[in-house]
């Protein structure tokens, strides 16, 4: 399938919704150079992730983003745009995350989710399970982060 966007709004979808070999693109979200040092002093205090001045010396050659910020910026358009407001039942987890590229600052980060497998419950059928490859892009379409998430989502029908 070629790029596209749900037909339906996030209010009123559910797990019949998310179509396998759907590809969704979302974004953009711009990082500067005070977020990216912002939440590194919080949550992962590294000095090419805090110091622009050391980290020109460090092994990026400046100053990059916290993979978790990275994470953070792409689970908060997921939230916004690919998850279902009401029907959304949580994650039992992620697969094969990976930081494939350095974000700097002026990035401006994208996603393009692929849904790979939507599968009802046989325990439970009133949800199901749908699996799918995420990929958080810069501004040049580079992919700089990669995982396989799980999400559970309530049926329209049991």
């Amino acid at each position: 399938m070629s790029p596209s966007d749900f037909t339906v709004p996030s209010k009123d979808r559910c797990f019949e919704d998310y179509v396998p070999g759907a590809i969704l693109e979302y974004g953009t979200i711009p990082l500067s150079e005070a977020e990216i040092i912002a939440f590194a002093q919080q949550f992962d205090p590294q000095y090419f992730h805090t110091d622009p001045a050391a980290a020109k010396n460090g092994p990026y050659g400046g100053l990059i983003a916290s993979g978790w910020h990275t994470a953070a910026v792409m689970m908060r358009m997921i939230v916004d745009h690919y998850l279902p407001t009401s029907a959304s039942l949580g994650s039992p987890g992620i697969d094969e995350i990976r930081w494939t590229r350095p974000v700097r600052p002026g990035d401006a980060l994208s996603l393009r989710i692929t849904i790979l497998e939507a599968k009802r419950s046989t325990s439970k059928p009133d949800r199901g399970m749908v699996r799918a490859l995420i990929e958080v892009l810069n501004q040049n379409q580079e992919c700089v982060m990669t995982m396989k998430g799980m999400n559970l989502m309530r049926c329209k029908t049991p």
